[in-house]
């Protein structure tokens, strides 16, 4: 039998890459759930919130295609228009959609609890910061604005329409790759509170690292979830951890502030030569 060069990293960390709503601003990602359902209803069509969140993650335009076909929405549409939406509706929508999302952006650009001091930790470890998101360079301006003034900015910020496939598809990870200059993928961590966001960092071949808490998954702003009763919260909790499991996460951490010590469980399985 002929020998096989097994190949592997066994250093550390060296970048992580992370999202923005609902991983390290707006606790319960309810900006895009906000002007989604704004926008539909100056359309005249009730979209519930569970609607709303079920693409998050893509790209923005395609949030809004998918959110067309649902059967509900679709038949509601064209009880209302007398025909579905086509590609020229699509597109009006977005267009619409981008004054909304800037505006709930700007209302919803704080900072998830222990974001600032997790990513002061990595950084005195020499790990790179990137980011990426399905909101569009214009929509992103105000929230990166808002971030730095509070004390978060990135080494390298990549948005949905900058590549030529948003989430499930690599290419926003990969690029955030290149600009940090990581040597390898294995040395890449992506963390994501929707189930496209962790299917692009194991698309793009990195460690892939869930949000649950603060995220898509739960959906409700600090003050509401700390509202809830304790057996409340565990219920969500284990419900959200199940579901990033399930979409393939490595790893599903409540929020970012448990990231260094996920790292250190990564490093430490890179260190035995094992692989993402």
């Amino acid at each position: 039998m002929p020998f096989r060069y097994q190949r592997s990293y066994c250093g550390p960390v060296q970048a992580v890459i992370l999202d923005w709503a609902g991983t390290t601003v707006d606790f319960g990602s309810l900006a895009p759930v906000a002007a989604f359902t704004r926008l539909f209803a100056v359309q005249g069509i009730d979209l519930s919130l569970e609607e709303a969140r079920g693409p998050m993650g893509t790209e923005k335009r395609e949030h809004i295609r998918r959110l067309c076909a649902l059967p509900r929405v679709a038949a509601a549409w064209r009880d209302h228009y007398g025909e579905s939406p086509d590609e020229a509706t699509i597109d009006r929508l977005y267009q619409d959609f981008i004054p909304l999302q800037i505006e709930t952006i700007r209302d919803h650009a704080r900072l998830i609890p222990g974001c600032r001091e997790a990513i002061a930790e990595l950084r005195t470890r020499g790990i790179r910061i990137g980011a990426n998101t399905g909101y569009s360079r214009e929509m992103m301006e105000p929230l990166a604005l808002a971030a730095a003034e509070q004390g978060y900015a990135p080494d390298s910020a990549v948005c949905a329409t900058e590549v030529p496939r948003g989430r499930p598809y690599p290419h926003m990870s990969l690029r955030n790759l290149i600009e940090l200059e990581v040597e390898t993928v294995q040395a890449g961590v992506k963390v994501d509170d929707t189930l496209p966001g962790i299917e692009e960092g194991l698309n793009a071949g990195l460690w892939a690292v869930g949000v649950a808490v603060t995220g898509n998954e739960i959906g409700l702003s600090l003050a509401d979830w700390e509202a809830l009763p304790p057996t409340e919260q565990a219920r969500r909790r284990d419900s959200a951890h199940r579901r990033l499991l399930a979409g393939g996460a490595h790893y599903v951490i409540d929020s970012i502030a448990d990231l260094p010590r996920c790292v250190d469980a990564i490093e430490a399985r890179l260190a035995r030569g094992e692989k993402p």
